[in-house]
């Protein structure tokens, strides 16, 4: 039976104690105990988005408010866990009647479920290897996943940058999928504080005299 692979999205905050990763798991986390396998680049990944997409909007509706393509396999050209990480917004992530069934009966499956951090759910998906993460529109967890994925979309450099930090740390053995996750928060940091400073400084060449 394969083993549940979810990290979770690192705010900048300290890294998750191994009590704090078991308690948000909705019936316990599940051991990794082994190495991380990496996969290149594959060009049908979006094509797998695009097929998770169609399902969520088609059990959700207009309870939708936004629905992004996130992670390493949305950015071209970058190594990943073959794992499809999906952003959902929804009003209110909160209120779980108002979309947990609708997604359960699609075959999605809750699996992690922390209001207290940006009031983050997380399910995996019901064939293909999915994560979806679902926010309110006020996390600023959205914000931080857009512009990861978009200044590796665009920056060469950092990309390769990302998926060297990867490939070492994948090498390694972690008990816990978190805690490879977390051991990429000094790379991530390095990485946004220059997505940041492009995107304030676009914003600034924008702005009129």
């Amino acid at each position: 039976m394969r083993k549940d692979k979810l990290a979770m999205p690192k705010p900048e905050r300290a890294d998750y104690t191994d009590t704090e990763i078991d308690s948000i798991w909705v019936g316990g986390a599940p051991e990794l105990n082994s190495t991380v396998t990496l996969a290149e680049y594959d060009p049908g990944w979006p094509l797998l988005y695009e097929r998770e997409a169609e399902r969520i909007r088609g059990v959700l509706g207009d309870r939708v408010v936004l629905l992004e393509h996130v992670g390493s396999t949305s950015v071209p050209g970058l190594c990943a866990e073959p794992i499809i990480d999906i952003l959902l917004v929804v009003p209110d992530s909160d209120d779980e009647d108002a979309y947990l069934p609708a997604l359960e009966k699609a075959g999605y499956r809750l699996v992690i479920r922390e209001p207290d951090r940006e009031r983050h759910r997380a399910f995996k998906g019901p064939d293909t290897d999915a994560n979806l993460h679902v926010h309110s529109p006020d996390s600023g967890e959205i914000e931080r996943f857009l512009i990861f994925r978009d200044h590796l979309r665009t920056d060469p450099a950092d990309r390769d940058l990302y998926a060297g930090t990867k490939r070492e740390l994948a090498a390694r053995t972690w008990r816990y999928i978190q805690h490879y996750a977390d051991a990429k928060t000094g790379v991530i940091g390095e990485i946004m504080a220059r997505a940041r400073g492009n995107v304030a400084a676009r914003r600034v060449r924008r702005t009129p005299d």
